[in-house]
């Protein structure tokens, strides 16, 4: 069950049925009335991982977004399955009813995502997953040209760019001498070829050079390289020939070395510099054993809700997943990412310019302190981000709370320093030995669901 918006909501009934029910007040204002306007059954059992509602012209629509397991019959291989990812568009008419499917796509992959959310314009998608997923036709088969993209296959070709320029690296095959070599340019186009044979890489270029002084040279490692001269100096090009797939980027160690420089206002030597700030840093401490995050291939991808290509994808490395929750009902969900030793929470905002996600939250040391819950089943935050939460498979809850001021003079024993705030942790033990089903904070209040009960754990008093 998805709560799509205040008077809607999107369901799952376990077998292969989607319902969209509708939630509205009696004459009296006091009751509530749950009222059924669509159900149809879509195929193989599903849950529902997210929907929004929205307008579009005079229509108005309800997008979710379905995960399935499937048999995979072409998989011989591998497990025999795949993951299925299904966004459905509904309409709806003007007084919430003669609702019908508008539009269905799917989504494979060979892992169950971590997070999967569609934007409250209905206008992309957003997965962060292991393994990736792709779109696939209208006849429910991959086409050709994606499958074999999917096999790993040696780069024709590498390739790196910096404000300036964009640098190409290719080796060259046993024989192959200087002469052999043609590079063509022009202000938008390259063509290079081996031996007066047909050029083997040629097209239109991402974006217009100066061909005059673009170069190439022969390397002592016999590969070629070749330097391509940006015309928009500063633009950040997604590709270098439209199209091609056959190169691959390699990030450049001054790049890489600039966004960490961009990123260390959110980390500090001390555990919280100020504590009066609205969003502290995060810590920077030494990784342990635990540290080791197994997740190194996690990307976060962006689909097109129109094309349905991926516009946007960033390889997450050892950033490990940690969880995600709906601290603003109105923007897609957050999701919460490891840095060093501490908890990181993004709001991703697509819909705004060129910025993917932005830094909503940071929970000191809760990267390394959860690396230990071997048992953890369930990690959320509150709403306003005052505190943290997880619980193990059954009994036990663990409550991290943002560092605060002490009332106290506190010295640290080994460096002699004052300390100036402290962030506590509790530890709540239900009485109940059945396992933990769900787990939702508010800024108040821990709500904890078993088989038999639900728990109400009162976190922060109200106001």
């Amino acid at each position: 069950m998805h709560f799509t918006s205040p008077d809607w909501v999107t369901l799952s009934d376990g077998t292969g049925t989607l319902y969209l029910i509708h939630i509205s007040k009696t004459d009296e204002c006091v009751a509530v009335k749950w009222e059924l306007k669509f159900n149809q059954e879509l195929g193989d059992p599903f849950i529902v991982l997210h929907s929004v509602r929205y307008a579009r012209g005079e229509a108005q629509l309800i997008d979710a977004l379905l995960l399935s397991i499937e048999k995979d019959e072409l998989d011989v291989k591998g497990s025999g399955f795949h993951v299925s990812l299904e966004w459905i568009s509904i309409t709806c008419g003007p007084n919430n009813d003669k609702c019908e499917i508008l539009k269905r796509r799917k989504l494979h992959g060979k892992s169950v995502p971590h997070y999967a959310a569609i934007e409250p314009d209905a206008n992309g998608l957003t997965i962060i997953s292991y393994k990736p997923f792709r779109f696939i036709g209208a006849e429910g088969n991959q086409p050709e040209e994606e499958r074999m993209e999917e096999e790993k296959k040696e780069a024709l070709y590498f390739w790196r760019q910096t404000a300036e320029d964009v640098t190409l690296t290719f080796p060259l095959p046993d024989g192959i001498i200087k002469e052999h070599i043609k590079v063509e340019f022009s202000p938008d186009h390259i063509s290079i070829s081996l031996n007066k044979q047909d050029p083997f890489l040629k097209g239109h270029l991402y974006a217009a050079i100066d061909h005059e002084s673009s170069a190439w040279i022969l390397t002592d490692e016999r590969s070629v390289e070749v330097t391509l001269a940006k015309k928009d100096v500063g633009c950040k090009w997604a590709e270098v020939i439209v199209g091609d797939k056959q190169g691959e980027f390699v990030a450049d160690p001054a790049q890489c070395a600039a966004i960490a420089e961009q990123l260390m206002h959110l980390t500090s030597e001390d555990l919280n510099p100020n504590p009066d700030c609205e969003k502290p840093p995060c810590n920077a401490q030494e990784l342990e054993e635990c540290d080791v995050s197994l997740e190194d291939g996690t990307t976060l991808c962006r689909f097109d809700g129109s094309t349905m290509k991926a516009t946007d994808v960033v390889n997450l490395g050892g950033n490990q997943f940690l969880f995600s929750l709906v601290a603003t009902p109105e923007k897609m969900p957050c999701f919460s990412l490891r840095h060093d030793v501490d908890a990181l929470l993004w709001q991703p905002v697509f819909s705004q310019g060129d910025a993917l996600w932005e830094h909503a939250a940071t929970f000191n040391a809760l990267g390394y302190v959860q690396a230990s819950k071997q048992d953890k089943k369930f990690f959320t935050c509150a709403p306003n981000f005052s505190y943290a939460a997880l619980c193990e498979c059954v009994r036990r809850i663990f409550i991290y709370r943002q560092p605060t001021p002490m009332s106290t003079v506190l010295y640290n024993r080994k460096e002699g320093r004052h300390v100036g705030q402290v962030a506590k942790q509790q530890v709540a033990s239900l009485e109940s030995s059945d396992p933990i089903l769900g787990f939702q904070a508010s800024n108040e209040r821990l709500f904890v669901l078993t088989t038999k009960k639900v728990f109400v754990i009162r976190v922060n008093t109200a106001g």
